[in-house]
């Protein structure tokens, strides 16, 4: 990889926004609903896989049908909006960001939450300023990233995809930045295990701090 990249694209949930204790909540309350026990953060993070339902089959032996995925996704979203009010940004993200600012980088987010529930919680938490574009889910939940971060970079038109990293917290992520022609950096302190992690052939970082050093180049 050069050594000056330039933009960074970032993940939201379990990457710049800490909630991974309320995902574990949400989901275990979703589990109560329809009758699956309760997971752990461990076996989530050893499990937890995109697109959603795949996570689901590993659980529950099988793939679920339609109707139980549309049960299971509501029930999850609704007990998340509930959670989500105890969590915050993630350790440092504040003067990260500023610092990749101040140094004349760009930036953006790209998450698969609902566009418009990512819009007002990043402007509430006063960073919305630091982003070229903050874009979330549009159309259903439950899918890859992949496409999303093609169409996502493409409307950067100052942005080279072959000078941009994409920081996230799962192994999506990096196929997702594969297929658009970045590069990625993986953080341990969200969905995944590092041993999940590491399977996708990316670096594989234990702070957020230590991501945007392997995105400046340190270590590529």
């Amino acid at each position: 990889m050069r050594k000056d990249a330039t933009h960074i694209v970032w993940d939201w949930n379990g990457t710049l926004f800490h909630d991974i204790e309320a995902v574990i909540g949400a989901t275990n309350a979703a589990f109560a609903e329809i009758g699956l026990d309760a997971i752990t953060l461990e076996r989530y993070r050893e499990l937890y896989c995109v697109p959603v339902p795949r996570f689901y089959e590993r659980l529950m032996g099988r793939m679920p049908t339609e109707a139980e995925w549309l049960v299971m996704d509501e029930a999850f979203h609704r007990h998340y909006t509930e959670h989500r009010v105890g969590c915050g940004l993630a350790e440092g993200v504040d003067r990260l960001l500023e610092a990749w600012h101040t140094a004349g980088r760009s930036q953006s987010i790209l998450s698969m939450y609902g566009h418009d529930d990512l819009i007002p919680l990043v402007r509430g938490l006063g960073i919305e300023s630091f982003f070229l574009r903050v874009q979330g889910r549009t159309g259903p939940s439950g899918g890859s990233k992949s496409a999303h971060m093609v169409r996502h970079l493409a409307t950067l038109e100052s942005v080279d995809p072959g000078r941009t990293v994409v920081i996230g917290d799962a192994v999506d992520d990096a196929v997702a930045a594969r297929d658009a022609g970045a590069y990625a950096v993986l953080y341990t302190g969200g969905s995944h295990s590092r041993r999940s992690l590491e399977t996708a052939g990316v670096p594989v970082v234990d702070s957020l701090a230590e991501a945007v050093d392997v995105a400046r180049g340190a270590t590529f």
